[in-house]
């Protein structure tokens, strides 16, 4: 009786998922005015919001099929629970690189919530969400130069590398050069990336919500709500451009003492767009490579205390922080200046990557975070809890 009145469970979510989403993404497809983006979207999206209502559906079944008349707290149900938990997190995974898109974007996103999500979701999502993104074809990149400039990317530079040097979940960035000889990075949108995300992001709302419904334990929808605030803001680039600038303008007026070692790639606004953005190219090493860095002639520590240093400047001083510092965001080159330590190393200078995301604290945040690491420091028991409470 159970397992049939699970499966029941099951076929109804599936139908429930598949109709729902499938109604939301008609919508969207329905208001398209471009036949060529039409079929695209008729194509993709409902092969999309098919695979998120069976792959829901199957991790549901799972997690209650398997738990099923297992004590709570026992060693047989944590074990079993440790291999739901894997088994799921292989399905998102799988359902993701399926999809794409901002998908990719989900599983970065959970591969990053360490002690919030189980410890399974998140080092299966962590190293392949960063490292196996999807590629755009050189066609595709046309594609979107056409639409974004009127041009391809050979007319628009003198030299346009049509293999790109990296590529994430919403973007990837060419190396090029301008008419007037300078190396350039260009960040070029996935095509159809803001067509389908508005779909996609519908569609992952109505599963999270769907699964919340009929098992009241499995609750995201504070991810979905996160994300639904930061997509449209990654999604247009000249809020990144206007991000890295603004960033820049706080060391300079606010944290002058380390400015000179804090950098972020000029933009050419001439060449960016909302889904085109062309930066000053530069070259360094990841903050991770340790080799790589000694090689600069920086020593390791001095790294470790600029990068320290200056996420602390942003959180507590100007309440505007970068919130995506992975290694791949976070260059370390020589100092410009050629300043030097005291035993005569070469200063290290941190240029900033990728201010699609960032976070504004108010003061009363601030504050009650450096009460919180001062408390922590101190070993102040009373304050910790006061800080925590208040």
């Amino acid at each position: 009786m159970a397992a049939r009145s699970l499966w029941r469970t099951r076929s109804k979510l599936l139908v429930i998922g598949s109709a729902v989403c499938g109604g939301s993404g008609a919508a969207f497809i329905a208001s398209s005015e471009d036949p060529s983006r039409t079929r695209k979207l008729c194509t993709n999206i409902p092969v999309r919001l098919f695979r998120n209502a069976v792959t829901a559906a199957s991790i549901a079944f799972d997690y209650e099929y398997s738990l099923l008349g297992l004590a709570e707290g026992s060693s047989e149900k944590a074990k079993v629970k440790h291999e739901v938990h894997l088994r799921s997190a292989q399905k998102l995974q799988e359902l993701c690189f399926k999809n794409g898109g901002i998908y990719i974007k989900l599983g970065q996103h959970i591969g990053q919530l360490d002690y919030l999500v189980p410890e399974e979701y998140v080092h299966t999502m962590r190293d392949s969400m960063l490292n196996k993104c999807p590629v755009s074809s050189y066609e595709q990149v046309c594609e979107v130069f056409k639409k974004e400039v009127g041009e391809t990317p050979d007319k628009v530079f003198a030299e346009f590398d049509p293999v790109p040097i990296a590529s994430a979940s919403l973007a990837q960035v060419h190396v090029a050069r301008t008419h007037d000889g300078k190396k350039v990075a260009v960040k070029v949108q996935h095509a159809h990336m803001t067509d389908t995300a508005a779909a996609d992001t519908a569609a992952v709302g109505v599963i999270v919500n769907t699964l919340h419904r009929i098992f009241p334990s499995f609750d995201y929808r504070w991810l979905l709500d996160e994300m639904s605030e930061s997509l449209p803001k990654e999604l247009d680039f000249l809020v990144e451009a206007k991000n890295s600038e603004k960033c820049l303008d706080n060391f300079r007026k606010m944290s002058p003492h380390i400015a000179e070692y804090v950098y972020a790639p000029a933009v050419y606004w001439n060449l960016s767009s909302s889904k085109l953005l062309t930066m000053e190219f530069m070259d360094g090493a990841q903050v991770n490579d340790v080799a790589n860095i000694k090689k600069l002639g920086i020593q390791p520590y001095e790294v470790s205390k600029l990068v320290s240093q200056t996420f602390a400047e942003m959180m507590f001083k100007h309440g505007f922080v970068h919130c995506d510092p992975h290694a791949a965001n976070l260059i370390i080159r020589p100092a410009p200046s050629g300043k030097r330590n005291i035993y005569g190393k070469q200063k290290p200078q941190l240029v900033l990557l990728d201010h699609g995301l960032y976070k504004e604290l108010d003061f009363d945040t601030r504050f009650n975070y450096a009460s919180l690491w001062k408390a922590l420091v101190f070993s102040d028991a009373n304050a910790i809890k006061n800080t925590v409470l208040s």
